[in-house]
């Protein structure tokens, strides 16, 4: 059965993107495990932690932080990725990808955001 968050397009992709930053970065660098590696994939729990713990919430109010805070750890993450092709951990085509895939949940939560 499936959790009441779990039935939100925006979270579905959330996830999906968090797995992706997990395998993405299981290439990185070890000297990067405690650095970067950890940084990106807080970012991407935390898109999907608040998008999940926003949809329980009884208010608007409520609902909307979370998913501001959600759509900000999108942001944060998308410099990690930046960071991460600059540095040379991801290519070009998974730098695109990622950015492609963040524009996709910022857009889907903006939208669950503007729903309230």
């Amino acid at each position: 059965m499936l959790r009441p968050y779990q039935k939100l397009i925006a979270w579905q992709e959330a996830h999906e993107l968090c797995l992706w930053i997990y395998q993405c970065t299981e290439k990185f660098p070890a000297s990067e495990k405690i650095g970067l590696i950890s940084q990106m994939r807080r970012a991407a729990v935390s898109v999907c932690s608040n998008i999940a713990e926003g949809s329980r919430k009884k208010s608007h109010k409520e609902k909307f932080r979370f998913y501001e805070t959600a759509i900000c750890s999108l942001e944060e993450l998308h410099y990690q990725c930046l960071l991460s092709k600059d540095l040379r951990y991801m290519d070009n085509v998974q730098f695109t990808e990622a950015d492609g895939r963040i524009s996709r949940v910022s857009f889907l939560t903006t939208k669950l955001r503007a729903a309230l």
